[in-house]
């Protein structure tokens, strides 16, 4: 008898492990490239679970600056990419990369510095004129310097400042790091740096030796429309082989419906007094 128990229990034991075999299979896993902002902000923290209960799925990120998000979609090791810099986004697209290109948030970036401001630009409303006035001082300039949507961003306003500093400007450092490491170097060196907003509310509390000295206290202060920052999520052309299209699409549309951007509209409320980043979704703005 207790034989006869202790094969029908052995059964029982190898059914149930058969079938939490079949559950894990069956977990789909979505390979996302994503800008640093995303994870280092704590969003996609805050979100993703939900995604992954709700589709059965794992959602493994890879958090890299703009270009190499962009670099990993177009080598088909991402099956979809979420990134800012929106004319690298729409060039991915036109080159038959991505698929399409579906607006999802945006928030703004803001020029950061210690509090003595030896520029002297706290307060300045145009960041192109608060980047020539550092470069007049001299004073040490913190640039990520990876090819992110943020160093995209940085350049273009040292063009509109009529500047191009390099390896030649003793005060200008070009790291190759993401917005939090950066951020981290700004605040121990004593320097300026170009952030988005979401970031570095997230880190703020780290980084006692800085201060927003452009772009205001809130997006709505921000009265330069050149740090306006616009994010957008593409599904990685399927032609590549090994994508997991379907479940990108269904990434997309989770990500863009209103339930989703619901979540991202109030992010960052609680503890920061104001979003990390605002919902711009079209569901979002049709509803």
């Amino acid at each position: 008898m207790r034989f006869r128990l202790g094969i029908v229990l052995l059964l029982v034991a190898l059914l149930a492990a058969s079938c939490g075999d079949d559950d894990a299979a069956e977990v789909r896993v979505l390979r996302l490239a994503t800008t640093t902002s995303t994870a280092d902000s704590g969003l996609l923290d805050a979100i993703l679970p939900g995604f992954e209960a709700g589709h059965h799925a794992r959602v493994d990120v890879v958090a890299v600056g703009t270009g190499q998000a962009i670099e990993l979609g177009e080598a088909g090791d991402a099956d979809v990419i979420l990134v800012h810099a929106r004319t690298k986004g729409e060039a991915f697209v036109a080159e038959g990369h991505g698929t399409v290109r579906y607006d999802v948030m945006y928030n703004d970036f803001i020029i950061v510095g210690p509090d003595d401001d030896p520029a002297g630009i706290s307060g300045m409303p145009l960041a192109a004129d608060a980047l020539a006035a550092i470069a007049a001082a001299g004073a040490t300039f913190a640039s990520r310097g990876d090819d992110s949507g943020t160093h995209t961003k940085e350049l273009g306003l040292w063009t509109a400042a009529g500047l191009s500093p390099g390896d030649d400007a003793a005060w200008y450092k070009s790291l190759g790091q993401g917005m939090g490491a950066t951020l981290n170097y700004a605040n121990e060196a004593g320097a300026y740096t170009l952030s988005d907003r979401g970031t570095y509310l997230s880190q703020q509390a780290s980084l006692p030796g800085l201060a927003v000295m452009v772009g205001g206290a809130s997006i709505a202060e921000n009265v330069d429309p050149a740090l306006l920052n616009r994010y957008g999520v593409i599904p990685v052309n399927p032609d590549k082989g090994n994508i997991e299209a379907d479940l990108a699409q269904e990434f997309v549309d989770w990500l863009t419906s209103v339930a989703t951007q619901q979540q991202i509209e109030t992010f960052g409320v609680e503890l920061f007094g104001q979003p990390l980043f605002y919902p711009d979704s079209e569901p979002w703005r049709n509803r």
